[in-house]
Formats: structure tokens, sequence, C-alpha cells
């Protein structure tokens, strides 16, 4: 997952209005959102190589979602896989506090990552490059490859869309938001960071959606919860030529 936004707590009818892309090499073999079998109450797209997750939810309300911490000097060889970091969390029984607690202590091993993981009555994230967690207040957020609601352009322009998307009085409109998931504006090249990588990748993964046939946007997720713990779960698959979007995939449950 390359980008997360949303608004925790925010509006008036939802608890969570979260919207994603999920960034990856196209050859990585990946099974699309559905409940697993091995883990029926866990609800997440599933990476088929290390079999962990970018991001999902539980029928009990328990929620995780991962983005990559783009540093070179984070990135580890033979580190266990981050995917794992989600799923350990879904299938597990411990609060968010102490989960994150407990990772403190392998989170070295790791190559560098954010975690956002918790349930609607406590979200926590964490950063094995910081090594604080910081517990999320009610507020319209964005998380790519760098610390948390740190500006990059791209989640400056996608807090900015999201909150356009956000009417406090009505039901918010799915495809508007799939919208703003798919745009492809480019910064300016002296507005993108330097985190370590050439100018051309800089510029490559500045959009909110990257287009590119051998990395780029895999898939695209919104992740709905109202106030009664209704819970609406989007994905849309993009192909491989990075133009046809596939058919948008939904799951829906109340929270137990």
């Amino acid at each position: 997952m390359c980008l997360i936004l949303f608004s925790y707590k925010n509006h008036s009818q939802y608890d969570l209005i979260l919207a994603s892309n999920r960034d990856e090499f196209r050859d990585r073999a990946t099974a699309k959102l559905e409940f697993w079998e091995d883990y029926p109450d866990v609800l997440a797209g599933r990476d088929l190589i290390n079999g962990g997750t970018w991001m999902g939810i539980t029928r009990t309300g328990r929620f995780a979602a991962l983005t990559n911490f783009r540093s070179l000097p984070m990135i580890k060889q033979d580190s266990p896989s981050r995917g794992n970091l989600v799923k350990n969390f879904l299938v597990g029984h411990m609060s968010a506090s102490d989960y994150i607690h407990e990772l403190q202590t392998v989170a070295e091993s790791y190559s560098g990552f954010n975690l956002i993981a918790g349930t609607m009555n406590e979200l926590i994230y964490f950063s094995n490059c910081r090594k604080e967690e910081q517990t999320i207040s009610s507020g319209l957020f964005g998380l790519s490859n760098n610390f948390f609601d740190v500006p990059w352009p791209k989640v400056q322009r996608g807090k900015q869309m999201l909150s356009k998307c956000l009417d406090h009085d009505n039901e918010i409109d799915i495809k508007q938001i799939f919208t703003l998931l798919s745009d492809t504006f480019y910064p300016e090249i002296h507005q993108l960071p330097r985190t370590g990588i050439s100018m051309e990748w800089e510029q490559m993964l500045s959009p909110i959606f990257i287009d590119n046939p051998f990395y780029g946007t895999r898939s695209q997720s919104i992740l709905t919860i109202k106030q009664s713990g209704y819970v609406s779960f989007y994905e849309r698959t993009i192909h491989r030529d990075n133009i046809r979007k596939g058919a948008i995939r939904k799951r829906s449950f109340q929270i137990q």
C-alpha cells in the first residue's frame, strides 16, 4: 500500500471513511478481496507469495493497514514480510497498544514500514523508522511512504480531494472516491521529496495513481464503517496494462 487517505470519527454518519491505492510490482501474485478460508473472520486481499496483506478488517472490527517506508537504508535483505504485520494483528486478540509494544521488540528486523492498527475505539500508528507510537484522534489524515500525515504532494492533494467527497449531511459517493484514487496529476519536480532514489523514480511514484507497465497501482480500496458498526469494503483491481479497471467488488457485514 502506498497511499492511505482517511477520515476518522470526523463525519456525522461514519466512524471511518478510508481510500487507498496499493502500489506493487505487476507480476507479484495477489488474491482479490475476500474472506479468508483459513481465517474466516478476516476480510482482505492477500499476497500469495508470503500470505500476508496490506489492509484488512475482521468481523469483530479489528482493522490494520500498512505502507512501506521509502528509505534505502531501511531496506534489509532477507527481512520478514511486512504484510504479516497486518495479518498477525488481524488474526490475533491483543489490543493495538499491546500488539505494537510487542512489535517494537522485533521491529528492527523488518524493512521500513508504517502500520495503522486498532478498532474504532482505539486506532494507533507506528513506524519502525521512528519507533514511537501515536494514537490517532479524530480528523482527516493521509499516509504515503513517509511518516504519518507528512505533506507529500500526493498526500496533500488526496486529502483535499477526499475532503470534497465528504458531505457531512449525506451518504458518500463511492464512485467519486474511486475517481480520486485514479488521479494521475504529476507535481512539479521541485515539490517532490528526496528519499534516496533517482529523480526519475521520485517523479514516477509521485501521482496518486501510478501508471507504469512494471510497477504501479495494482488495486484501489475504499473501506467505510458507519457509527452503527456496518462495514462496507470495496476493491477494484487494475489490469496489467494499467489502463482498464476491473469491476468493483463489495463485501459488507455488521461488526459483531
